[in-house]
């Protein structure tokens, strides 16, 4: 999960105000204080957080709620709101037809994410073509060559070639049909005269829209200071942070960068070749204070499981309130391709108050083994559970290689999983909010 320490303090500050019997003075100078040092923890500048703390506790004191909300509901969007102010950039990854340089200083993780980058292009329909421009690091063209093979685009290159800027000039030209050209640069130790000289040879050659600065979001404000001498340099225009995934110091990188001229463009948040994410702050926010991303859920699960046989008529069929085994049994193996089950949940919201409570590695083993256990089913007792009686039990636990009591587990597992469906399905609010996020679904039809 993203900045994994700062989301349960601010949950935790969040919770203070949701417990509390009333909104007083007393109240909101203790949620301030609980903000503060969650923030400072984070590595987030202390000028910075004082501005923002004073901020939320000046309209908090004096701003009174509006129609429809309680005062605790305001405290709390008071909160989103100032917390999305502090991080939030201009317009994100623009998706387009473009060109894009990549620049960054050595181990920043600036040749994976231009793999990551491209596959965010390719997946959204876009033909991308990636240059090899890194002309100093070993088998940095061999390296960009197994990325460029394993998301499935093409990648030009001239290794043993100490001329940067006419390899980019060699590839711009072999790249002229695709849409998006992203151009993977060399690094240094430090911002040094010849890279500034070389970056520059490359910009004048590539006239690329974006140019990208890939830091690590573990040198904490230091970002601030390598993103101004970046943008000096070449003209930065955005700015990627690898390593967002409890990283102690994230927090710090990304105020630090937001002072700067150059925006937030994405987040990396895992070493799988999908851990890149469009920066949005609403959503961000969104999701450090446990209210979830549904929207973030449902573009995971539209990528992941389009060619999945029969997901969306398991989806009709869960919204007109049939659940079967089988439903849950597709149910298990579509969260399995969609990730690790710890950043599947943080996306759902109000999961992170089971955060305490959840042992993500053993619920993955538990799920696994449920999987053996369906497997070990016929279709017609998936369909109909209550065929499976203390015969039926012994049967599919001998031939799933489990106990009589983890097959029991799972049915009961099942109940309680129909009966939350059904409940969910009941409560026509929470109806809509989900069809909402679905597209918009028209409700009667569901009826």
């Amino acid at each position: 999960m993203v900045l994994e320490g700062l989301g349960k303090s601010l949950r935790n500050a969040v919770a203070r105000v949701t417990g509390a019997t009333s909104v007083d003075d007393q109240l909101i100078k203790d949620v301030v204080k609980d903000l503060q040092r969650a923030l400072l923890q984070a590595d987030i500048n202390v000028q910075l957080v004082l501005e923002l703390t004073k901020k939320i506790e000046t309209r908090a004191s004096q701003e009174k709620p509006p129609a429809g909300k309680s005062p605790k509901e305001h405290v709390i969007n008071i909160i989103y709101q100032e917390l999305v102010n502090l991080v939030k950039s201009d317009e994100g990854l623009r998706m387009g037809p473009q060109t894009i340089m990549m620049v960054g200083l050595y181990g920043q993780g600036k040749t994976t994410t231009t793999g990551k980058l491209a596959h965010l292009f390719n997946k959204k329909g876009f033909k991308v073509g990636l240059i090899a421009a890194d002309i100093y690091r070993p088998a940095a063209y061999e390296q960009l060559s197994q990325l460029g093979e394993k998301v499935g685009v093409d990648v030009y290159g001239e290794p043993g070639k100490k001329n940067a800027a006419e390899i980019v000039k060699n590839g711009m030209q072999h790249f002229k049909d695709k849409k998006v050209v992203i151009i993977d640069t060399s690094g240094r130790h430090a911002l040094e005269a010849d890279l500034i000289k070389e970056l520059q040879d490359i910009s004048a050659v590539a006239k690329p829209e974006e140019r990208f600065l890939v830091l690590d979001s573990q040198v904490g404000q230091q970002a601030g200071p390598q993103a101004e001498a970046f943008h000096k340099a070449v003209g930065v225009t955005g700015v990627i942070l690898t390593k967002m995934d409890g990283s102690a110091k994230g927090g710090g990188a990304i105020s630090a960068v937001n002072k700067t001229s150059a925006r937030i463009v994405c987040i990396g948040t895992g070493e799988h070749i999908r851990d890149l994410e469009p920066f949005d702050a609403n959503r961000f926010i969104s999701r450090l204070l446990g209210m979830g991303d549904l929207s973030a859920l449902m573009e995971i699960a539209k990528e992941e499981l389009q060619n999945e046989d029969g997901m969306e008529e398991i989806s009709s069929r869960m919204m007109s309130g049939k659940f079967t085994l089988n439903d849950m049994y597709h149910q298990m193996l579509a969260i399995n391709k969609m990730g690790p089950l710890q950043k599947v949940m943080s996306l759902i919201p109000g999961m992170s108050k089971m955060e305490d409570k959840i042992n993500y590695e053993e619920t993955q083993a538990r799920l696994l083994k449920y999987r053996y256990i369906m497997d070990s089913m016929t279709l017609e007792e998936k369909e109909d559970p209550s065929l499976i009686k203390s015969s039926r039990v012994q049967r599919i636990a001998g031939g799933s290689g489990t106990s009589v009591q983890d097959v029991r587990e799972l049915l009961k597992q099942y109940n309680q999983s129909k009966k939350t469906v059904k409940t969910f399905m009941g409560n026509r609010k929470m109806r809509k909010q989900m069809m909402k996020q679905m597209g918009g679904a028209d409700l009667d039809s569901l009826e």
